[in-house]
């Protein structure tokens, strides 16, 4: 039997030997998000894309209430809250003072899509030289649970707990499709992060929607399609399934707008 000399810490830790860096722009806070969320591995690439463009210094992101609002915990950068559903308003204002800047939203479902339709709609439609980041879980998750503008025909939520029923509370708004049709959109593209070969494509949209508005192109629109288990009342794998065989059939993935 072959003697083995034990790997030290330091000799895995050196640079020849790291698979995966933690990027300085997440914070040293501990993610407080429900185990299985998606918006920690969304963080992290939002991050991983900023540190690799060298804009850090230059980078001011804008998150309104819900879960989003927890990214000031874990986002090195600097950041400005919003009223519910004005981040693409505040971010507007930001870009026009402060053209040099990179300027971004992250918001949820029940923000961009409901309370915050108005000024989706109107920044997309200019051509906002922004950048919105769009987390689709179809529910509210951070107030408990309630039916959002996005939860899918049928799915029971707190307040449909017998399904969403399309003929007294309408369809779901498919809000990605319906801003692609506007001539101030850029790109836009639907990802997810619930397996690695999805962070790898939803990674390569984030750097794509980067890019572009540094070469000031009009808005890119970013959604995420995740998970919350806490609000389907399932565990982290169980959702993922559900994720796949419900939603991405009716929020499909790829790419929806991309530059001519």
């Amino acid at each position: 039997m072959l003697d083995t000399v034990p790997i030290t810490k330091e000799e895995i830790c050196k640079p020849e030997n790291l698979v995966y860096g933690r990027t300085p722009l997440m914070t040293d806070a501990t993610l407080s998000y429900c185990p299985g969320c998606g918006h920690g591995t969304i963080h992290r690439l939002i991050m991983e894309v900023i540190e690799e463009m060298n804009l850090q210094a230059d980078t001011i992101g804008v998150a309104p209430v819900g879960c989003s609002v927890l990214a000031y915990d874990f986002l090195n950068i600097d950041m400005q809250q919003a009223a519910h559903g004005r981040a693409p308003a505040v971010a507007t204002g930001i870009k026009r003072l402060m053209p040099h800047k990179f300027v971004f939203t992250y918001q949820g479902d029940g923000d961009l899509a409901a309370i915050g339709t108005g000024e989706t709609i109107h920044a997309c439609n200019r051509g906002e030289n922004i950048t919105i980041f769009f987390v689709n879980n179809g529910i509210y998750g951070m107030t408990g649970g309630q039916m959002a503008p996005t939860t899918l025909p049928n799915m029971k939520t707190a307040t449909s707990p017998f399904g969403r029923d399309i003929e007294t509370m309408g369809n779901p708004l498919k809000i990605t499709e319906l801003i692609a049709m506007l001539p101030g959109t850029y790109y836009v593209t639907r990802q997810s992060v619930h397996t690695a070969a999805n962070v790898r494509k939803a990674k390569k949209a984030i750097q794509k929607a980067i890019e572009y508005q540094k070469l000031n192109k009009g808005l890119s629109f970013v959604e995420i399609v995740s998970n919350c288990n806490s609000g389907w009342k399932m565990t982290p794998v169980e959702s993922n399934k559900w994720m796949e065989e419900k939603m991405f059939p009716f929020y499909p993935l790829g790419d929806i707008k991309i530059p001519k």
